[in-house]
């Protein structure tokens, strides 16, 4: 068992991480009813995204000796209406600096291609993956 969910009313649920007890709330969000005071269950898949995408050049930058430390994602969820789903997300990853060598670059670009939740998304969510090596 990996989580637990409640549902505690309201389109509010909490979930908790059965290994180290670390707690989360959902909230629908404001266009699905919801109060939108928390993460919705659908930027919790997004965000998913950009996690593993970070945490696997992390690791792919540690196996070939050099750091990605301070880089960060933001992302952004495109909803469809009819059927509602999550239709495309996009992340902008941007590097602390730019001194990556050309097989450092390839090397993230292809680790964050090739995380397990990139993998586990559907064909039909399109994935828009931006790097940005900061001057």
């Amino acid at each position: 068992m990996t989580t637990k969910t409640e549902y505690l009313g309201n389109l509010r649920t909490t979930i908790t991480h059965i290994e180290s007890g670390t707690v989360l709330i959902t909230d629908a969000p404001k266009d699905n009813q919801g109060e939108g005071n928390s993460f919705s269950p659908s930027d919790l898949l997004a965000t998913s995204l950009s996690s593993c995408m970070l945490t696997i050049m992390g690791i792919a930058a540690r196996t070939h000796g050099f750091s990605i430390d301070g880089a960060k994602a933001t992302t952004s969820k495109i909803m469809n209406s009819s059927p509602r789903r999550v239709a495309e997300i996009v992340v902008d990853i941007t590097f602390p600096h730019d001194n990556y060598s050309d097989k450092e670059r390839k090397l993230l670009n292809a680790a964050a291609r090739e995380c397990p939740v990139a993998k586990s998304l559907s064909h039909e969510v399109k994935q828009t993956i931006n790097f940005v090596f900061k001057k």
